[in-house]
């Protein structure tokens, strides 16, 4: 019996199903099944997702967002349990933190194994063997697109990696001004917030920003914005706020993520790297969303070393695989050029977070993630483009590299954005048992971050929820 929650479900033929009011097919009822993981026991909560809403909302700050009034019991892999049982298709993946899914083997046998050990002792006190280990497998993997002997940080926030690359950046360049770009999103601290090209929602209220920080327009022809104008913002920048002697870094995703997935153009990365060269400015690319085998890479920078080879890489999000940690890599002269004890933090790179991370990366090596995460962005592309076929489905621009995938959501017959529709399908695919999440400067982009491990009738059956919930919004 496929259906045990009680909700009104009736079985109209072999290839129809009454949920409620909405006839849908058994492939997208089945979101309604109580089914758990095999290694899980059925624990009901004691609170609805109702109840538990209303403590949140008594007792969490309410600048703190939440994309759904759901809360997760357990889950696994690509999938999701509430407090009441309903099942859900994970297409979010913790914002990007999941790349290997929820609750991976290896990734829980090796937090366990190392928690049996010692839990902290800050690195800064007495260092431990797994932060040494992921350095130099941090080390080796970057050294390709970088290009040189690598050195690395580790910390604990993606937000933190991007502070302490600007850090790093200052103190080798002896250099204050950065160069960013809009759409760019790196952090909720002053400096992340500072680089962020987004106002709304994260930098609202919370002025002034530290200083020395100039924003450039980011490529996106689908939206009127060529290589050339980016450059001239750049040449702009240089001619009437700051000498180019004076910029210690430029900071770009190569993938923006909260921007909208939206892909930097190969000679814009080039002319970029040029300009560096030119004037001793170091590209520093952030990763904290993009990294870790969501493009089909394990940074990806690697699309573009032959063009443009970084001096820093910030990562985060999938290196730890649910626990808090990130890091900086980079030429080794650069990163060494900060002072012993200017760098760090209390629990930057964690024990547990580190022996998760070396599991993580025996994972994307032996699981063959970077070839998966091709093909999930190749079925993503083609059931999307079927989609497309039928403008009142209001589908825009289809873009990303591997699995980094996303869409725009625009008013039928035009390019003007529809971000009251986005909010409405990404609703609908949660009533139907999908969790996605949107973005992009005009918040009307859907992005698919799921778990690469992902299942192939999962993957299949959240993409038929995500066609439904396209055409119930119409």
């Amino acid at each position: 019996m496929i259906f045990s929650l009680g909700r009104n479900i009736r079985m109209l033929s072999s290839k129809k199903i009454l949920v409620g009011d909405r006839v849908v097919s058994p492939r997208v009822a089945r979101v309604f099944s109580t089914a758990l993981p095999d290694d899980l026991p059925s624990i009901p909560s004691k609170n609805s997702n109702e109840e538990l809403w209303k403590r949140r909302d008594a007792a969490v700050a309410r600048g703190v967002g939440s994309a759904t009034k759901l809360f997760v019991d357990h889950a696994k892999n690509a999938e999701m349990w509430d407090v009441e049982g309903k099942r859900y298709i994970d297409f979010s993946g913790g914002i990007g933190v999941l790349n290997t899914g929820h609750r991976h083997p290896k990734v829980v046998a090796a937090i366990e194994q190392q928690l049996s050990r010692v839990i902290h002792s800050c690195v800064q006190v007495m260092p431990y063997e797994p932060y040494v280990e992921l350095a130099e497998r941090l080390n080796a993997l970057a050294e390709g697109p970088i290009g040189a002997p690598t050195k690395s940080l580790l910390l604990s926030t993606g937000a933190e990696a991007v502070e302490n690359s600007i850090k790093i950046a200052r103190a080798y360049t002896h250099r204050p001004g950065v160069i960013s770009f809009s759409g760019g999103f790196h952090g909720r601290t002053m400096m992340g917030m500072a680089l962020t090209g987004k106002v709304i929602p994260y930098k609202k209220g919370f002025g002034p920003f530290p200083s020395e920080v100039y924003h450039a327009r980011f490529p996106h022809a689908y939206r009127g914005i060529s290589v050339k104008d980016s450059l001239d913002d750049i040449a702009h920048i240089f001619r009437s706020v700051i000498d180019p002697t004076r910029i210690a870094a430029i900071i770009i995703e190569p993938v923006q993520g909260e921007g909208g997935f939206t892909v930097a153009p190969p000679e814009f990365m080039r002319a970029l790297r040029d300009l560096a060269n030119q004037h001793g400015i170091l590209i520093i690319s952030d990763e904290v969303q993009s990294g870790f085998a969501r493009t089909g890479r394990f940074f990806a920078i690697e699309h573009y070393q032959d063009v443009c080879p970084p001096d820093l890489i910030t990562t985060a999000k999938s290196i730890g695989g649910g626990l808090p940690l990130a890091a900086v890599v980079g030429r080794k002269e650069v990163i060494d050029a900060a002072e012993p004890g200017g760098l760090g933090g209390t629990y930057a790179g964690n024990p547990l977070a580190c022996a998760a991370a070396n599991a993580i990366i025996d994972v994307i090596k032996e699981e063959d993630i970077l070839s998966r995460s091709d093909k999930i962005g190749e079925r993503f592309r083609h059931r999307i483009d079927v989609l497309t076929e039928d403008s009142s489905n209001g589908i825009g621009e289809v873009r990303g590299l591997g699995s980094m995938v996303a869409f725009e959501i625009v008013r039928p017959g035009t390019h003007d954005p529809d971000p009251e529709r986005t909010k409405a399908v990404v609703a609908r695919a949660a009533d139907l048992g999908l969790i996605l999440l949107s973005c992009g400067v005009h918040g009307n982009t859907i992005r698919v971050l799921v778990p690469i491990t992902v299942e192939d009738n999962i993957f299949g059956e959240g993409m038929d929820i995500l066609a439904e919930a396209i055409k119930q919004t119409r």
